[in-house]
């Protein structure tokens, strides 16, 4: 029998796939192997720690991918509005305008404290810091600036779960079409003791 062959890319790609559909404990080796045209053996020749560093090269490519299409917006030369919408525009090609499930939520489901769940958390938290990074540019304060990032990647994964769950995505691109109003707006005066 012929030796299989896959680039590296479509390989990580391919489980990616199955990760995403399946999260980290549905991801057989059975469904990683029928995915990546390999056997088990050559997948564990690839991948000597088995399904965790699996999961680690997805995870790398997955945060490859993301800083260069949607981190790097937000660090860009332009208005905080500009690149916020441009961000919203590349979150809504990411997850195929909603179809998609998030990699970094499938993988969030591992049990233990592991490097996947390391990643994943280190992920979200680099999202969100570019966000309160972004607001705090356009004058919001520290805390709030903090609160409102997080409260967004709330909304948009939210937003995600329910547009795959309804099989409509107007809430995931209304959610995206929203946060320049959400993470930009002056905060209220302060209120004075009366």
């Amino acid at each position: 029998m012929a030796l299989q062959k896959i680039r590296d890319d479509d390989l990580i790609d391919r489980l990616a796939d199955v990760f995403r559909q399946h999260g980290f404990e549905g991801a057989s080796l059975s469904l990683l192997s029928k995915a990546s045209g390999l056997r088990r053996a050559s997948l564990y020749h690839r991948f000597p720690g088995g399904k965790d560093e699996m999961a680690m090269a997805v995870l790398a490519r997955a945060n490859q991918r993301f800083g260069e299409r949607v981190l790097s917006v937000l660090a860009g030369p332009e208005e905080p509005r500009d690149r916020l919408e441009r961000m919203a525009g590349e979150i809504a090609d990411f997850y195929s305008g909603g179809r998609k499930s998030c990699l970094l939520d499938a993988l969030s489901f591992q049990h233990g404290a592991s490097d996947v769940r390391k990643g994943v958390e280190s992920a979200f938290g680099r999202w969100i810091e570019a966000l309160a990074d972004l607001s705090r540019e356009a004058g919001v304060g520290p805390s709030a600036a903090r609160l409102r990032a997080e409260d967004a990647v709330i909304r948009i994964q939210g937003a995600l779960v329910l547009s795959r769950a309804s099989g409509c995505n107007e809430a995931f691109l209304r959610t995206l079409q929203e946060l320049p109003r959400s993470l930009l707006a002056p905060e209220p005066p302060a209120q004075l003791p009366t």
